[in-house]
């Protein structure tokens, strides 16, 4: 029988960087999103893994940025209002299906398990780290710019990263 880990918000995070330019990397990230793991033991090597991420919770800190990512010239927010992500193993990477814009493309992300502790509230807690990347135009994010000097304003590959904490559930 599963165990069902459920995500920690609160110490959890989900982070993206994209060069700016040419020249430099923006940083941003989502700030509404759940995630849940179903596991066969604690070493959750045969683990189901399911994300849904608020496409709207983007954030850059920049809030005309924020607005246009949410535009249709990139994520589509009003008519796609989650990213979501499906594997159905875990290991040191995890293979699933991510979506955006409607868009579902196989993704590999290195993962790094860091252990299982319980906090002072007796909540078995495990802490997972994982990064990777992705092209952004296969999945419809397409806008972009050409610079005068060369190259363009926003690069097709993007930097994913997150440090996720999950809550074993009874």
């Amino acid at each position: 029988m599963a165990t069902k880990w459920t995500l920690d918000p609160a110490h959890s995070e989900l982070t993206f960087k994209v060069k700016h330019m040419m020249i430099s990397n923006i940083k941003g990230n989502f700030t509404d999103f759940t995630a849940e793991i179903d596991a066969d033991d604690d070493s959750f090597s045969n683990a189901k893994t399911t994300a849904t991420i608020q496409t709207a919770s983007i954030s850059t800190h920049n809030t005309d940025r924020d607005n246009h990512l949410r535009s249709a010239e990139f994520f589509n927010a009003e008519a796609n209002p989650t990213i979501t992500f499906e594997s159905s193993a875990l290991n040191n990477e995890v293979t699933g299906n991510l979506t955006i814009n409607g868009i579902t493309k196989p993704v590999t992300l290195d993962v790094d398990f860091n252990g299982i502790n319980v906090d002072p509230w007796g909540n078995t807690k495990a802490g997972f780290s994982f990064e990777g990347k992705i092209n952004r135009k296969d999945f419809g994010l397409n806008w972009n710019a050409a610079l005068e000097a060369g190259g363009v304003m926003v690069s097709e590959e993007v930097k994913i990263a997150g440090e996720l904490q999950f809550v074993k559930q009874a």
